[in-house]
């Protein structure tokens, strides 16, 4: 797991296939809230829609933290399945 301290707000969010999952609002506890903007329902294989809320990703997720992009240790569409909404 990558540092979660190296990880700022409007980094890159990408899969392990290099696929853009989200941009980063902040890092919340052991989770890292996505903007609203991004949708994961225009990545292959997310089901419904997610437009309008904040998605969280976990830590545990996180690979590499490498310039602007964090890049998850799971493909885009399998992050997806492990997104977490506000609510």
């Amino acid at each position: 797991m990558a540092d979660a301290s190296a990880i700022r707000e409007h980094m890159e969010v990408i899969g392990a296939d290099g696929v853009h999952v989200g941009t980063v609002d902040h890092v919340d506890g052991d989770r890292i809230k996505l903007t609203k903007k991004d949708s994961s329902a225009d990545i292959e294989g997310a089901e419904g829609s997610h437009a309008g809320h904040h998605h969280y990703i976990s830590i545990g997720l996180v690979a590499d933290v490498e310039g602007d992009q964090v890049r998850l240790s799971a493909t885009a569409a399998n992050a997806v399945l492990f997104e977490e909404e506000e609510g």
